[in-house]
């Protein structure tokens, strides 16, 4: 694949339950699915070299939905993040992953394998991307907790200093973020990270997303002309 000057790229991974009604579906077998492109995609980024990828995979507002849709998607993430922990201990894998979000939402197993997949990190001795899973995440909250760890500090509150301070912390701002699905919004993904960011919105659900949809978005990417504000 070829590579790209991305530096950090974001996922709004939307459109699981509406690929599951247009393929005459139960809306699990969508979110099954979009799982499935998730893992894939993970080498897509590995594979273009890309630093840093950051995917929203589920909002502080998703545990507003039914708790069957819930408690199945809690399964997927017991599934994917142990999917993840094996493709970390290949040797080649060259993945480091970092979770952001309210993490002390979720049950004490959940919490327990993210814990022993940051430990994993430091094992990783020459990484090739860093993957970002924003899990019960919202932007808001992300701004709340670091203007008030600024504040118990007693610190300044200055651009660096809540940069410093978010959850996304060592990450660069992303150059691109893609929704897939058609809307066309961010939904209270990265606020403070993205007012520069290039948007993409696809009409493609993502479980449908392919390597050819996202070669796509890498060229997209390219041929635009970033001017940050200038």
């Amino acid at each position: 694949m070829k590579k790209t000057t991305i530096q950090c790229i974001g996922f709004i991974m939307d459109g699981n339950r509406r690929w599951a009604k247009a393929q005459g579906l139960p809306t699990l077998v969508g979110h099954k699915q979009g799982g499935e492109v998730f893992l894939s995609s993970l080498e897509w980024v590995r594979e273009a070299g890309i630093p840093h990828a950051v995917y929203y995979a589920f909002s502080t507002e998703n545990w507003k939905r039914s708790e069957a849709e819930v408690s199945y998607l809690m399964e997927l993430f017991q599934e994917y993040l142990a999917d993840i922990a094996e493709k970390m201990n290949r040797e080649e894998s060259q993945l480091r992953v970092r979770v952001i979000g309210k993490r002390e939402d979720f049950s004490p197993e959940i919490q327990s394998q993210i814990a022993a997949l940051e430990r994993h990190n430091d094992m990783v001795t020459t990484p090739i991307t860093t993957i970002w899973i924003a899990l019960s995440y919202g932007g808001r909250a992300e701004l709340v907790a670091a203007f008030n760890k600024a504040v118990m500090r007693g610190e300044l509150v200055t651009e660096e200093a809540v940069s410093s301070l978010l959850w996304t912390a060592g990450m660069p701002d992303p150059d691109i973020i893609v929704r897939t699905g058609g809307e066309q919004r961010l939904s209270n993904f990265l606020p403070w990270q993205s007012v520069y960011s290039e948007l993409l919105f696809l009409p493609t659900y993502w479980p449908a997303l392919t390597k050819d949809d996202f070669i796509g978005i890498l060229n997209e990417y390219e041929s635009r002309e970033r001017r940050t504000g200038a």
